[in-house]
């Protein structure tokens, strides 16, 4: 029998749970799906693990502190990896993406063409992950295109 996969959701690991959030919901759009219950914490109240959803693509959030062990400035030797990591999130239109994200992020830079076929918007979540928003890039010129 093999197996038949539904989906996947990546858990990403945050050092700051109420900055994630904000960045992941209010300047992404990405709406809570399910979350553990609001604690109180030395660092404030948030919930330690969140799920996330924008349309199909979906994300969970975990703290990387226990209540009150959160350092007050990330951590190098913790977060140097995170650059490894990036999630890719098909849309229909990159330069709309942009043109959407760019008021909530200065300095965004503009999308950009591959050289095997994607126009890629690339950005950093504050943990230093990597999201890429990116589509096939339109054959210009040609009809239906």
């Amino acid at each position: 029998m093999a197996v038949t996969a539904r989906g996947m959701t990546p858990l990403l690991q945050v050092h700051d749970m109420p900055q994630s959030l904000a960045f992941y919901r209010e300047v992404l759009g990405f709406a809570i799906v399910d979350a553990s219950p609001v604690v109180e914490t030395p660092e404030g109240r948030f919930p330690h693990w969140v799920w996330l959803a924008l349309g199909p693509a979906q994300l969970m959030l975990n703290t990387a502190y226990d209540d009150g062990q959160r350092p007050a400035e990330r951590v190098e030797d913790r977060q140097r990896w995170h650059g490894d990591t990036c999630l890719y999130l098909s849309v229909d239109d990159v330069d709309a993406v942009h043109r959407d994200l760019r008021s909530r992020l200065p300095g965004l830079q503009p999308p950009a063409d591959t050289p095997y076929g994607m126009r890629q918007l690339t950005l950093r979540d504050p943990d230093g992950y990597g999201l890429c928003f990116q589509a096939p890039v339109r054959e210009r010129g040609r009809s239906g295109a």
